[in-house]
């Protein structure tokens, strides 16, 4: 059992720094042997953990969507906040968390565009990491609903996709326009979840 634990200790020890690796170099001049150096080991080492370089870079996007996923639940879960609060709380969560993460979201962008040129489908990808998060996001307008807490006119699939929207806009200004306030498009999404809420949010305390 602790030669697994170890091997996945290692594991996470490689992703951490090729991350910095790719920030730094962006993903095209980023190499296996410039990944193994930072690691200060050998690229048959390395081979032992990663098949290639677009392992690496793809387990390292997984782990970035899994933690942030992990704190949407938490928040999801969270039963001593309503439904209202908990959208504000996971939109101002997941745009804060993108405009720390800047310069990794611009190699993620990087590496979709270049996939796109190779003729594959950068939009499944993007889906494929995000679907969950849009559920949840939806799951929270429906448990609204049934609390009384936001009109039942409101879509529960349509409010989710417009909320993913203005998410999407934050990540567009941060890594092509390279705007690093983003507060503006935290009060949009806390207004739309204001436009569907019969009630007003908890207020939040003043800095």
């Amino acid at each position: 059992m602790s030669v697994y634990v170890e091997h996945d200790k290692r594991r996470e020890e490689i992703l951490d720094k090729a991350l910095d690796v790719f920030v730094e170099e962006g993903y095209k001049d980023t190499t296996f042997q410039k990944i193994a150096e930072r690691c200060g080991i050998t690229r048959t080492i390395l081979y032992l953990y990663f098949s290639n370089k677009r392992e690496i870079f793809s387990t390292s996007i997984k782990r970035l969507m899994g933690r942030m996923e992990s704190r949407v639940r938490d928040i999801a879960g969270n039963e001593e906040l309503r439904s209202i609060d908990k959208l504000i709380a996971i939109g101002e969560m997941i745009v804060g968390e993108c405009a720390a993460e800047s310069k990794l979201l611009s190699v993620i962008l990087d590496y979709l565009l270049k996939l796109k040129l190779a003729g594959g489908d950068p939009d499944e990808r993007v889906r494929r990491r995000t679907i969950r998060m849009r559920h949840i996001l939806a799951l929270i307008i429906i448990e609204g609903k049934k609390r009384g807490e936001f009109s039942p006119r409101v879509s529960g699939k349509a409010m989710s996709e417009l909320f993913y929207a203005l998410i999407e806009a934050a990540v567009f200004r941060i890594t092509v326009l390279g705007k690093k306030d983003v507060s503006s498009l935290q009060d949009s999404l806390r207004l739309l979840a204001l436009s569907i809420s019969l009630e007003p949010p908890v207020s939040r305390p003043q800095d």
